[in-house]
C-alpha cells in the first residue's frame, strides 16, 4: 500500500492533472492526501456567494475521490511571490511529517501560471533523501492550460498511467468545477481533456492515460 500525496496550486489541478491516477490509486487500496496551496476568500476580494460555491466545490471533490485527508492552505490565488515560499515549506514540512507519503505529485517547473512555478520552487527542499528518506518518488503533472504553454523547456512525459477504467469518474469530478469550464476551443473543456488522454493513451497502447515526468524515483 502507498502513501500517496497530491500538491495543487489551485483547486482543479489536481483533477486536471492527475485525476484517473488518483482514483487508481485508491481502487489499489492506497491512501490519498491532497494539499491544496490557493483558495479564494472573502478578505481577497471574492463575494461571499463565489466563496460558498468554491468551498462547497472542494468538499464534493473531496468525497468523490475519498481522500483520506485535506488540507488547504488558502494562500491568495494568482499573487504567489517567492516571499511566499518560506510559509509553504514550514506549511508542507509539516503535514508531510505526518502523514509520510511515499510518492508526491507536484505541478511542472514550467508551467505558464506564476503560481504553479512558485508552488514547485517552494517543493525542492522536499526532493532531498536525507532530509525526507520516506519520499520514493516525485511525479510532474501535466496540467492542461498550463503545461501546454511553455516557451522554454517543454513538458516531456515519460511515465504514462492507463486511466481507462477511470476516465468517466475524472470528467465526472471535472464537471464539479464548472466555473473553470468552459467550450472547446477554451483549453479547460471537457472535450480537450478527453482528447489530451484519449492522445497520450496513444501514447502507450491504452485508450486513455494520464502522463508525467518522473523527476525521482528510489528503487529499494
Amino acid at each position: 500500500m502507498n502513501n500517496i500525496l497530491i500538491i495543487s496550486p489551485h483547486p482543479d489541478d489536481e483533477t486536471l492533472g492527475a485525476g484517473g491516477s488518483l482514483l487508481k490509486h485508491k481502487d489499489n487500496g492506497d491512501i490519498i492526501y491532497w494539499i491544496n496551496i490557493t483558495n479564494i476568500k472573502e478578505e481577497y476580494g471574492y463575494s461571499k456567494e463565489k466563496v460558498k460555491k468554491r468551498n462547497e466545490e472542494i468538499k464534493k471533490v473531496i468525497e468523490s475521490y475519498e481522500f483520506n485527508d485535506f488540507f488547504d492552505l488558502s494562500l491568495k490565488p494568482t499573487s504567489l511571490t517567492e516571499n511566499d515560499i518560506p510559509f509553504i515549506v514550514t506549511k508542507i514540512s509539516s503535514i508531510l511529517d505526518k502523514i509520510k507519503p511515499n510518492i508526491l505529485y507536484i505541478p511542472f517547473w514550467n508551467d505558464v501560471h506564476s503560481d504553479h512555478r512558485v508552488v514547485f520552487n517552494a517543493l525542492q527542499p522536499f526532493f532531498k533523501s536525507f532530509r525526507y528518506p520516506f519520499i520514493k518518488k516525485v511525479l510532474m503533472m501535466e496540467i492542461i492550460s498550463e503545461t501546454d504553454n511553455q516557451f522554454k523547456e517543454t513538458f516531456k512525459p515519460n511515465v504514462f498511467v492507463d486511466i481507462s477504467d477511470f476516465i468517466d469518474k475524472k470528467i465526472e469530478i471535472m464537471n464539479i468545477y464548472q466555473s473553470e469550464l468552459g467550450e472547446h476551443p477554451f483549453p479547460r473543456s471537457i472535450d480537450n481533456i478527453l482528447n489530451l488522454a484519449f492522445y497520450r493513451g496513444s501514447q502507450c497502447n491504452y485508450q486513455y492515460a494520464e502522463s508525467f515526468m518522473l523527476l525521482k524515483e528510489v528503487l529499494d
